[in-house]
């Protein structure tokens, strides 16, 4: 049994942002905190004071962390960006809104004093005196300490008040990381009621200390426990008022957090196991559970529902299954096959979700060169005559500005290139099409053929199979390819215009070139010819799409499952270490490396023959490294085994924030169930005799800092947690379990079918009792599963409350 964190992140946008640069705009990004550690970084919006992001992230966490920070940053090209300002949320914040915070939040200033971060380790004991007794206060260490100097680290010392006593230990040059062992001892006053003030503090030599957190220690609670020891939070210094900046701007964002508690895997056989009979007789026509399942889900959690049985489905095998008795279900209470698939249905959502998961690598193969061909020509496309502006475009010639006629005329040259591209392209790819994608589509074209035959619905199986292929996967990955990962950063005005006409043009051809389509923007004429041909070649391509029978999908499946999919891949540079002497950042060289289910390897080029580099059985560790060990905040470092058990450790440069936590991301989830993973680490590397975080001169000595295996990032390519994904299910059962009650005590349900067991050894026959009865038991193996971990009152670490 585990439990489980995860925040659900949605940065929507900002308003009413100061203007940081003299041309009286910003250039506004924002980066995500989690207890001080950065783990997100949106794109820059360039000269706006009301940036729009609209980026959505899903963060995997331990249950322990504190709180979620958004910090408004504006980019500057010379200098240091600057801080706008900052939104905080505290779990318990979160925790308050069970269904997610979502609004506007006002910008604080940031507070130097308050920007702490990291924790330390003291021991605290009554002892006995000459006179009274004393109380001894032991400060052997801290880590992860805010750096406060140029160089990335910090001059920490300790300073430690009680009853108008100070004591300071000697300062640590240089470290985050720092170990004191320095022992002080104050004359326990009796009746006093003053607390026990630890502070830690960066030494400066010109300008004043900083302050890098305190923990404050109610010594009454340690007179009955007379011992105590621990890692202890730093806390920000609240005394001061705070100062009033003006009007900051506003960040609207959504943030939800999830806490599950998941148990063993057999305790959800049951659930699973009934769910998958309910697909595996949708052959004989869609059964009971499932309908009643898409019945009460409600439409603000529709696709969460579907993305977790889509997922629970694929895990075992029948995901192709479940969809076909989704399609099922659709075509049942469809009438018109116009409007087939275009409402948000648990069909359609479950689609989206299964392209996504199976088909996102095909779809960077399609739509990558296009989009990144966009990008680089950064041309002026504009086929609406009301917007064309011929001052955006230049001069065609030598002293004659273009007119519009000729702007139009290249633009829709442009874009028929492009166009044409993509459908060429997507011809050409029938045998890199996922085997279970064709083989969904196959069902759907089938079910669809069935449901509308005769000469006047020729299109519809083909409209079918495009309003999720084109309508709902390629469309909307051309107008924001950042969300689909296909770029790093958003487009500006201009390319996001000719995205959006290519999006249209595309949408047009996957509509079959309806009149109706044809009617709404008469001004996209000019792209007729190559959207009537492009209708042609994908009637051509989807008929060979879906022409797969059985045999040539088993084959195809099992040619994949010989060949280990890359969890990641692409460019990183390979520190590496020889001898004992200093390690510098220009000792790297750039490679191309792969991550899969069995080993990280590397080639020089990406289609050069790859290397075994380290077996995903050895991998121990994968966490960062500190800023001033290579210069860069963007390293990590692999800890693993070699072959004969030795440890060793590679140190990789990514070339951003989001790329560093994707590949740490990666690597800790396949590697989360390897035998022998570690506790702690060092964040620094051994250079000459030391280490450079803790400055220890072992260097096998154990690590200074706690490692971070369960901070992850969610990708579309994770590996499947079957646990979860059913816990999730039976949460959201548990949900509307009021509501399935009242389906199996309607009078229409078979009396037979929907009878309650008579006996206590008797199974109930119907699928929605026998539903409710596996809900019933999930929830008393959570009710036995919790009591016995539950803290009992008398719990010393309750004595050392923080004062606030």
């Amino acid at each position: 049994m585990a439990k489980r964190s995860s925040l659900s992140i949605r940065i929507v946008e900002g308003k009413n942002l100061p203007a940081k640069d003299i041309t009286g705009s910003s250039d506004p990004y924002c980066i995500v905190k989690v207890d001080n550690e950065p783990i997100i970084r949106t794109a820059t919006v360039w000269k706006t004071l009301c940036p729009f992001w609209g980026e959505e992230y899903q963060v995997h966490l331990p249950p322990t962390f504190h709180a979620v920070a958004f910090y408004i940053m504006d980019e500057d090209a010379l200098s240091r960006d600057d801080v706008i300002g900052k939104v905080c949320l505290t779990r318990d914040t979160l925790a308050s809104h069970p269904k997610g915070f979502s609004g506007w939040a006002h910008l604080t200033e940031v507070d130097p004093d308050e920007e702490v971060q990291g924790e330390i380790h003291l021991q605290l004991e009554v002892v006995p005196g000459p006179r009274a007794r004393r109380l001894r206060c032991s400060v052997l260490e801290a880590r992860d300490l805010a750096p406060k100097d140029r160089n990335g680290a910090s001059d920490p010392f300790v300073r430690v008040r009680y009853n108008g006593r100070t004591q300071e230990t000697s300062i640590v040059k240089k470290s985050c990381y720092p170990r004191w062992n320095e022992t002080f001892e104050f004359e326990l006053e009796e009746r006093a009621t003053e607390a026990l003030c630890v502070e830690a503090w960066d030494w400066d030599l010109v300008s004043r200390n900083d302050f890098l957190g305190k923990v404050v220690v109610n010594v009454q609670g340690l007179r009955v426990a007379q011992q105590e020891e621990g890692w202890f939070r730093l806390q920000p210094d609240q005394s001061k008022s705070r100062r009033d900046k003006g009007n900051l701007g506003s960040l609207q964002l959504e943030v939800r957090l999830r806490d599950e508690m998941v148990l063993p895997s057999g305790c959800y056989q049951p659930l699973v196991q009934l769910l998958c009979h309910e697909v595996k007789l949708g052959a004989q026509g869609p059964g009971q559970l499932i309908p009643l399942i898409e019945e009460t889900t409600s439409t603000e959690c529709r696709q969460d529902v579907a993305t977790n049985l889509l997922k629970l489905f694929l895990g075992q095998g029948l995901a192709k299954d479940f969809l076909d008795l989704l399609f099922q279900l659709e075509l049942r209470r469809t009438s018109e096959a116009n409007t087939l698939f275009r409402s948000n249905s648990l069909a359609s959502k479950s689609m989206e979700s299964f392209l996504k998961v199976a088909g996102m690598r095909y779809l960077h193969s399609i739509v990558g060169p296009i989009i990144d061909k966009v990008f680089e020509e950064k041309k002026y496309v504009e086929l609406d005559p009301s917007k064309v502006e011929v001052k955006d475009v230049g001069c065609s010639g030598l002293h004659r500005p273009q007119t519009e006629a000729e702007v139009l005329e290249q633009s829709a040259q442009t874009l028929r290139a492009h166009l044409g591209a993509l459908l060429s392209a997507l011809s050409r790819s029938v045998r890199a099409c996922p085997a279970v994608v064709r083989a969904t589509f196959r069902q759907l074209f089938r079910r669809v053929r069935e449901r509308f035959p005769g000469a006047q619905h020729e299109n519809v199986p083909f409209i079918a199979v495009t309003s999720f292929l084109c309508l709902r996967f390629f469309s909307p990955a051309i107008m924001s390819p950042k969300l689909f990962h296909l770029r790093e950063r958003h487009a500006d005005a201009r390319t996001s215009r000719t995205l959006l006409l290519l999006a249209k043009a595309v949408q047009n051809v996957g509509n079959m070139d309806t009149p109706a389509s044809r009617a709404k923007e008469a001004w996209m004429e000019p792209l007729q010819p190559t959207v009537r041909q492009g209708v042609a070649q994908l009637k051509d391509f989807i008929t060979k799409l879906v022409d797969i029978e059985e045999r040539e999908e088993l084959d195809l499946q099992r040619t994949l499952s010989l060949q280990a999919p890359p969890v990641k891949e692409g460019p990183l540079f390979i520190h590496r270490t020889k001898g004992k002497g200093p390690l510098t950042s220009s000792s790297f060289k750039k490679l191309h490396f792969s991550l899969t289910t069995e080993a990280l390897s590397f080639a020089k080029t990406p289609s050069s023959k790859k290397s075994a580099f380290i077996r995903l059985a050895n991998i121990r560790a994968a966490e960062k490294v500190e800023e001033k060990s290579f210069g860069s905040s963007h390293v990590m470092q692999v800890i693993y085994t070699d072959d004969v058990g030795r440890p060793q450790t590679t140190y990789l440069q990514c070339k951003c924030m989001n790329e560093l936590n994707q590949w740490l991301s990666a690597l800790r989830k396949v590697s989360i169930n390897n035998s022998g993973l570690l506790g702690s680490y060092h964040p620094g590397i051994f250079r000459g005799d030391k280490w450079s975080c803790c400055h220890q001169r072992d260097r096998t000595d154990r690590g200074c800092d706690k490692t971070r295996s369960r901070v992850t990032l969610q990708e579309w390519n994770d590996p499947l947690d079957h646990d979860l994904e059913a816990q999730l299910i039976y949460r959201h059962l548990l949900g509307v379990e009021p509501a399935l009650r009242e389906k199996l005590r309607e009078p229409s349900r078979d009396t037979e079918a929907g009878a309650e067991p008579t006996g206590p050894d008797q199974a109930p026959e119907d699928p929605l009792a026998q539903l409710l009865q596996v809900l019933q038991d999930l929830r008393e193996a959570h009710s036995c599963s919790s009591s016995p971990t539950s803290p009992p009152p008398s719990e010393p670490t309750r004595l050392l409350e923080l004062q606030t």
